[in-house]
């Protein structure tokens, strides 16, 4: 593909920076006074709002968003390398058979590429629970606590609060959180490679 090397850099630039400079950022373009509800006053549509930093309800879709935005590049390599290893001449022989781009896809490509898929599952779902600096830089785990991811809670406690007993009960929880995503993976892993030798 023309210019592939510019685009795989555009998508994964996000990944290149840190969690709390994309979550500073980001905050300057969520802040009214400097952000997208400027810009559209500056446009001249001034009945435009954009309140979702002080609104409990929609504060979090801000961190989901801005996550999107930092991982995606990093879902989209890995996807197009697991296309990229498809085997070829599988697909030229269905094609010749007369099947569908929809029966390839469903029965050749996916199937190859399932264990992309629980590997970016497996990678955002760990991302997720240990997210501190991005919400940190972001909203500071408000307003209220309408942010306050699990990682945000142990450093209130243990730094905050002085709370040090309390704060380490939580970060064990956030450990059997992550065990519970990836000794699962894991095993899987081992298991598959274990099926992969077995059969030569």
């Amino acid at each position: 593909m023309r210019g592939e090397a510019i685009w795989r850099t555009i998508y994964l630039y996000p990944l290149a920076v840190s969690f709390v400079v994309t979550g500073t950022v980001w905050s300057w373009l969520y802040n009214p006074t400097s952000g997208f509800e400027a810009l559209f006053h500056g446009l001249g549509w001034t009945s435009f709002k954009f309140g979702w930093t002080s609104d409990r309800n929609l504060a979090i879709y801000l961190i989901v968003i801005t996550g999107i935005w930092q991982s995606s590049g990093f879902a989209m390599a890995l996807f197009l390398a697991g296309l990229r290893s498809v085997e070829q001449d599988l697909i030229k022989a269905a094609q010749i058979d007369g099947a569908s781009m929809f029966r390839i896809y469903r029965r050749i490509i996916i199937p190859t590429i399932r264990p992309i898929f629980i590997a970016v599952m497996v990678v955002l779902l760990q991302f997720a629970i240990k997210t501190f600096d991005l919400v940190l830089a972001l909203t500071n785990g408000g307003p209220g606590i309408s942010t306050t991811v699990p990682a945000i809670y142990v450093y209130d406690l243990m730094f905050q609060r002085g709370q040090i007993a309390e704060g380490a009960a939580a970060a064990v929880m956030i450990l059997l959180a992550l065990a519970v995503v990836l000794v699962p993976y894991s095993l899987w892993t081992v298991w598959r490679r274990n099926r992969g030798v077995a059969h030569g």
